[in-house]
């Protein structure tokens, strides 16, 4: 069966395997280059119309990066790509039928922009210090959580404008403990060499979070994901993952789209009304995560509505 005649994009024995294995799947193909340039050309252009963005520009009193947030809440297009069968099919077969997706994120990489610390996000409390994601506890302990993340490459991803880097096998263990602190610097964006690469992490140190103050990542282990335009790679955020600094110049950059995807049994946002890291804050008054596949039998998240204008929140319920 041909691309264009496929309904069914589920992984297979093997893939799941290999997924299970390695924490990661891809690079696979979403779109062809050339739709993807089409697409990506379009969402350029309606970026700017904050009109119906469900974060306001000056959030509590700070614009930053955080603004970028959960654009397909306002972006048709974006709407879209995150409930792309090529793509919800693929993160059912590993999460099951009902599933959520409940953070989008833009992740450009300009000439002379620095890689990105090696970091994991289990409950992504690393930067906001309170849980985003909370899994089900099992036995009366905290489940060892994570998200299903999809990032596609809107643009080509090289070596050059930043690739990802991943760590094949080392999703099942967490070295850094997202309770602890780390100190927002944004003097410190494009400043700092690791290990003789400029690496940071937007304005914060990731390895303040190490479990371990004198470990570092076995670079031996890594490999740099470079992606064609349209293409996607799915990863547990448990995974080790980095990415290049942007050594190129001229006009060439990367940009990125992270879908993040959980069961619905997953509480996002627990106890939480407000999202503060990166020096500013996103009020969540508008938020709702997004049935992508099967329905929310749990109630335990405000749910996104589509309708003719947009989408429409539904209250969680305690």
């Amino acid at each position: 069966m041909s691309t264009s005649q496929q309904t069914d994009f589920r992984l297979g024995t093997e893939e799941l395997e290999k997924f299970e294995r390695d924490g990661f799947i891809g690079p696979i193909k979403i779109y062809e280059p050339e739709e993807m340039e089409e697409r990506w050309n379009s969402i350029r252009r309606l970026l700017p119309d904050r009109s119906r963005a469900i974060y306001p520009d000056d959030a509590l009193g700070a614009v930053t990066n955080i603004s970028n947030y959960d654009r397909h809440l306002d972006v048709d297009l974006l709407s879209e790509h995150i409930m792309n069968q090529r793509i919800v099919d693929r993160v059912a077969s590993i999460l099951g039928p009902d599933v959520l997706c409940w953070r989008t994120e833009f992740f450009p990489k300009y000439p002379g922009d620095e890689g990105t610390d090696w970091h994991q996000a289990a409950t992504f409390a690393n930067a906001s210090k309170k849980p985003q994601i909370m899994w089900p506890s099992k036995d009366g302990q905290p489940a060892f959580g994570g998200t299903i993340t999809v990032w596609t490459a809107f643009t080509d991803s090289t070596l050059e404008n930043g690739c990802l880097q991943l760590m094949p096998g080392t999703h099942r263990h967490m070295n850094y403990d997202e309770s602890q602190p780390m100190a927002y610097d944004p003097n410190a964006i494009n400043s700092r060499e690791k290990e003789g690469v400029k690496r940071g992490f937007f304005g914060y140190d990731y390895r303040q979070l190490q479990k371990d103050p004198n470990w570092k990542p076995d670079e031996s282990q890594a490999f740099p994901l470079v992606m064609k335009k349209g293409e996607c790679v799915i990863f547990w955020s448990t995974l080790m993952h980095a990415s290049l600094p942007h050594t190129g110049s001229g006009k060439d950059y990367r940009m990125g789209f992270a879908a993040r995807y959980v069961p619905t049994q997953v509480h996002v946002y627990p106890g939480t009304e407000t999202v503060a890291e990166y020096g500013g804050g996103i009020p969540l008054d508008n938020y709702g995560a997004v049935v992508v596949s099967g329905e929310d039998t749990y109630g335990i998240n405000r749910i996104a509505k589509e309708s003719r204008t947009g989408y429409a929140f539904t209250p969680r319920r305690f």
